[in-house]
């Protein structure tokens, strides 16, 4: 059980972060990743539409024979996560809670903001986790653009910066002092987000939050990969073109993605699969 992969699920692109994260955190542990890039974004789907791509997708991981799943995917883990519990044999680690148990250990004037997609946003997954904390001001705020930005390459400059400053405006006049990125495509636009919020505020990623949850669930379980076994494998599967899905996570991950040599993922298999709708009935309960 502990050579077994990590599985990692998001809609597209953005659990990549948490991908990065693993590897820093994890570097002996070996990671499947499955990006359903082909019907992203799931930010803006109902619900239900959400919850059966996403089991879809972590029922081919989970077939994969992974040894814990990670939902690196703010919108699927709001919609799935109860669901998922109740349907694996493996734990199952999402990217909000961790990232509130941050932001409340971290905010000094306890005044939190909270960015996300329209979906997260809406689903109220965030301000319903921080209710644990009710000394806690929390202020949540969509940026549906940010995404397009990543995805298309664009993580800094004048555009990125202005539409940071429309966005954040409410943020900046609340003085938050805590932030949480609450979309994994965020930190990659860390730069344009610190400059508008300012130096003093501090950001929480969900990536960075999430991959030490997955280290305490695999102590815990005595199921973390040993040292002296061969050096990992990390394979890649999304629903997409394989090859803007390579693009991408290069971007994402850095150039060694689908190159030869010596980098962490030269050996890294990036391939492509059908989506099929449905996700019926699954034994197992955790």
């Amino acid at each position: 059980m502990a050579d077994a992969p990590i599985g990692i699920f998001d809609s597209g692109y953005g659990g990549l972060t948490v991908a990065r994260a693993v590897l820093d955190q994890l570097p002996h542990e070996s990671i499947a990743y499955f990006g359903d890039t082909a019907r992203a974004p799931y930010g803006p789907r109902p619900i239900a539409q959400t919850r059966e791509f996403a089991l879809e997708c972590l029922d081919r991981l989970v077939d994969h024979g992974v040894k814990v799943l990670v939902i690196a995917c703010n919108t699927a883990s709001a919609a799935v996560l109860h669901d998922a519990r109740e349907r694996y044999d493996v734990p199952v680690v999402e990217v909000i809670r961790p990232a509130v148990r941050r932001a409340a250990a971290a905010t000094r004037n306890h005044r939190v903001g909270v960015i996300s997609t329209r979906g997260t946003h809406q689903s109220g997954a965030y301000v319903d986790a921080f209710a644990a904390a009710p000394h806690l001001s929390v202020s949540s705020v969509p940026c549906p653009r940010f995404v397009e930005f990543v995805e298309s390459g664009v993580t800094s400059g004048s555009e990125v910066i202005a539409t940071a400053r429309e966005y954040l405006a409410p943020l900046v006049e609340g003085e938050v002092d805590t932030l949480v990125l609450g979309c994994t495509h965020y930190p990659l636009l860390t730069g344009a987000i610190s400059y508008v919020m300012g130096e003093s505020v501090t950001l929480v990623s969900s990536a960075d939050e999430t991959a030490k949850d997955v280290y305490r669930v695999l102590a815990d379980t005595d199921a973390l990969r040993p040292p002296d076994l061969p050096p990992p494998s990390h394979g890649f599967t999304t629903t997409g073109d394989a090859a803007e899905f390579t693009r991408l996570a290069r971007r994402f991950l850095g150039p060694e993605v689908g190159a030869d040599g010596d980098g962490v993922f030269g050996d890294a298999v990036v391939r492509t699969v059908v989506a099929a709708a449905g996700a019926g009935p699954r034994g197992g309960a955790r």
